[in-house]
């Protein structure tokens, strides 16, 4: 592990830059690409932002979303320094795993916890309620002067990774965080409602969808709901049309952990996990050669629906009943 300033000194040695997060990326991954891209760009780096999948549409608005270079296209350059951001795994980079196999620098920067040994430079940082945070941080360290484009990706990382300042990891930090932000400028009841007040149809259909499968343990503590890829297939609905869904879950009275198994290919669930309370979700996770946060997690599972929901569930039970 390196401090955020051996981060700073290899990004200002830099030339050629491409700056990548995770597959099926989310808010705090393409804000906080887009935000420290955007600021190597005033430096005067040779930048290139990089996503292994496409965009959901929801972030289109985001400053530099048009300059996103996705999956093998992004392999076609000559970089001499590789940014990872917030993902903890290499198979997280989906086809762009590929440049860590390049003579490249690489510098890893995550909030997640999990193995980042695939870097030269790693900074992790737990308590970070977003990898936005952290991208703030770094920006001042590489003396990027305040910009209302860069604020507003990071204002997206921070708001989207804190679902709204709702979940435990935001801190008294976090939002002075914020309010800096928004005296560089930003306009959050806009970014808002362009994140949270605006939902397409398709997303309402995959609601309804996905609310048939609704069920829980006996003991109401576990609740959990499914989309396989025949369901979103069949409605023209894309991974992106299933975002939010798990907080419905999450909502209900008495559920502690909620679930949600969302089918990514024939035969592999992409499961999202989210604690209510004290259970350790991340522990969960684990066992599945997942990770992320006490409150918060994910994984892969391959395997038929019904067997992995099962599999699952005894797990966070398992989990449930050491704690």
């Amino acid at each position: 592990m390196t401090g955020l300033d051996k981060i700073a000194e290899c990004l200002q040695k830099a030339r050629q830059v491409i700056l990548s997060g995770h597959v099926m990326p989310d808010g705090d991954c393409l804000g906080s690409v887009a935000a420290l891209g955007l600021g190597l760009m005033e430096l005067g780096k040779q930048v290139t932002l990089a996503s292994p999948d496409p965009l959901p549409e929801l972030y289109q608005f985001l400053p530099g979303a048009d300059r996103f270079l996705v999956g093998e296209e992004a392999l076609k350059g000559t970089y001499d320094t590789f940014v990872v951001l917030d993902s903890s795994v290499p198979d997280r980079l989906g086809p762009l795993k590929e440049l860590l196999v390049r003579d490249l620098v690489v510098c890893v920067v995550d909030h997640h916890v999990g193995n980042h040994d695939f870097g030269h430079f790693i900074y992790v940082d737990p308590k970070a309620a977003a990898t936005g945070e952290i991208i703030q941080d770094l920006l001042d360290l590489l003396h990027v002067s305040s910009r209302v484009d860069i604020a507003s990706c990071l204002y997206t990382a921070i708001v989207t990774d804190t679902g709204s300042f709702r979940y435990q990891n935001t801190t008294p930090l976090t939002h002075r965080r914020v309010a800096r932000l928004m005296e560089e400028g930003v306009d959050a009841a806009r970014l808002n409602v362009l994140l949270f007040e605006q939902k397409s149809l398709l997303h309402l259909r995959v609601l309804q969808a996905a609310l048939q499968t609704l069920d829980f343990t006996s003991c109401g503590r576990v609740g959990w709901m499914s989309v396989t890829r025949e369901t979103l297939d069949s409605l023209g609905a894309r991974e992106e049309h299933t975002d939010g869904l798990i907080d419905y879950v999450r909502s209900l009275r008495g559920v502690e952990v909620a679930l949600l198994f969302k089918e990514i290919e024939s035969g592999c669930w992409k499961v999202g996990f989210r604690s209510r309370g004290q259970v350790d979700v991340q522990q969960v996770a684990s066992r599945f050669n997942g990770g992320g946060h006490l409150r918060a997690a994910g994984a892969v599972v391959r395997g038929e629906g019904e067997a992995v929901i099962k599999m699952v569930v005894r797990a966070v039970l398992e989990v449930m009943q050491g704690d």
